[in-house]
């Protein structure tokens, strides 16, 4: 119990100290004129006010990625809550508000072009590949999880059939959907009802949190120690820490998504002195939400988290339902199917704005808009098919997901930290995170199943020899790489862009 509140006043505090920070190294421009005033246009670039932004980011960054994660890492026992919160603080905030003010500098620019102005034009074609195959992922996985969740609550009500034709109803629902919102104005449809859904959240949450103590589930807590509380921790090399939990819980300590989503709310930002609430409190927001969500699956069910994310549409109805009732209980589960909902479809906004801008095609005129955006649904539909024909693929494009959102945070990261490096900021704001990241997802890289873990297995023969091969070649590279930024790029390049 008392590991769990310190690490949620840890958070508070993170907020109110290093965001504080964070912005000192950036420096901000009050004065400056933003995109939303210098290129308004009605779709995309249209001034809004903080608070609404502040719930937009939120309900845009989170989806189902908090909860979900949050209740998969939690079998790793406390040290899931350790991840969450110093992840947050110096990783994920550190991310999402370097890239986010970076592209309000940069026009609205994405991550892919932020790339290629800072790290050099040649990554700049790859990245662009690489965020497009990620936000198509990103929609694929929150158009099947609200799908999943409501079909769970309403399991008990009909035949397997039904269950199956009720959730492929629902799936045609949310494309259709999709595209509504993808094609309207950022502040007709998204404006308007995200912030609504990012108070829901939030409220949900507390809920959770109020019945915790109330129930005295929160007493069932365990207490932080460096214990790997994963049953089969011995047995199988996925289940240890490194580099694993750092790869199931992403949303909620640090998303590349959150990279993706950038320009969609820095193009409505009104003033710069509004980014450390925006984007660093949205994140640390997120990170109270996935703590919340990793305490209920400690404290309610009293053994630690799930193995796969498919089980955890079971475990959000079973625990809602317990806590909050059946009318809370069912409205709350609505509400969690509804948040990936949100994500999802500007995954696909952002993924038309991606190919437009690269394009160079204008997207005023909707008929421009569905050009872009009808083969964008075409493969995230086949793609959706192939993940509700059998719940192991779902699972393979979860992992797929989750270790392609941490790659692209890392580049984030070394992206931020060129940019101060260059224009004589203190870089290590974003050099320090970058590297452990580098570490994280090279390590599982080499070792997942899903990746090159098999091949380097085969080779070894052995599982454990694996697994200290990814551990020493992550590592590795990471320090290697830290060596040659400080020396070729902090030291060599330090104050050579001009701050804008």
């Amino acid at each position: 119990m008392f590991t769990f509140l310190f690490f949620v006043g840890l958070l508070i505090v993170g907020y109110i100290v290093w965001g504080k920070i964070s912005e000192r190294i950036f420096v901000i421009k009050p004065e400056a004129v933003t995109p939303a005033y210098s290129m308004q246009n009605g779709v995309d670039f249209v001034p809004m006010p903080k608070w609404r932004l502040i719930l937009l980011q939120l309900i845009n960054i989170a989806g189902t990625g908090p909860i979900f994660g949050a209740i998969a890492g939690a079998l790793f026992g406390p040290a899931a809550f350790a991840w969450i919160v110093f992840g947050c603080i110096f990783a994920g905030a550190v991310h999402d508000y370097t890239v986010s003010m970076l592209s309000l500098r940069n026009k609205g620019a994405h991550i892919s072009d932020l790339v290629g102005k800072y790290l050099g034009r040649k990554p700049i074609y790859i990245m662009r590949a690489f965020s497009l195959v990620l936000l198509i992922f990103v929609g694929v996985v929150f158009t099947t999880t609200p799908a999943m969740v409501l079909q769970t609550l309403l399991a008990g009500f009909w035949d397997f059939a039904a269950n199956v034709q009720f959730r492929n109803i629902l799936l045609a629902a949310i494309f259709a959907y999709f595209i509504l919102a993808t094609m309207l104005p950022v502040d007709k449809l998204i404006g308007r009802i995200y912030p609504l859904a990012g108070a829901v959240m939030i409220f949900m949450g507390v809920g959770m949190f109020v019945m915790l103590f109330a129930t005295g589930d929160v007493r069932n807590i365990p207490e932080f120690s460096f214990t790997n509380m994963r049953p089969d921790s011995e047995v199988n090399i996925m289940a240890r820490i490194f580099p694993f939990l750092f790869i199931t819980i992403a949303c909620g300590a640090i998303s590349g998504f959150h990279a993706t989503q950038a320009p969609i709310v820095a193009r409505c930002l009104q003033n710069e002195k509004h980014g450390r609430s925006v984007f660093y409190g949205a994140m640390i927001l997120e990170g109270v939400v996935a703590m919340i969500w990793a305490a209920v699956v400690m404290g309610h069910f009293t053994h630690v988290g799930t193995a796969t994310a498919i089980a955890a549409p079971v475990i959000v109805t079973q625990s809602a339902m317990a806590y909050l009732g059946a009318v809370g209980g069912i409205l709350a589960v609505i509400g969690v199917a509804f948040f990936p909902i949100t994500s999802g479809d500007t995954a696909f906004r952002s993924a038309r704005l991606l190919i437009a801008d690269a394009l160079k095609i204008d997207q005023k005129p909707i008929k421009n808009r569905l050009i872009v955006a009808l083969p964008l649904f075409g493969v995230g539909l086949a793609l959706v098919l192939f993940a509700i024909a059998d719940a192991a693929n779902f699972g393979i494009i979860w992992r797929y997901f989750a270790w392609s959102n941490q790659t692209l945070a890392t580049v984030g990261l070394w992206t931020a930290a060129a940019y101060l490096a260059k224009s004589g900021k203190q870089y290590w704001l974003a050099l320090v995170p970058a590297t452990f990241m580098t570490s994280v997802v090279t390590s599982y890289f080499f070792t997942a199943t899903e990746t090159l873990g098999p091949i380097m297995t085969g080779i070894t023969g052995n599982a454990e020899i694996t697994y200290v091969i990814g551990l020493v070649v992550g590592i590795g590279l990471a320090a290697l790489l830290f060596v040659l930024f400080v020396t070729q790029v902090g030291i060599k390049q330090k104050g050579t862009l001009q701050d804008e």
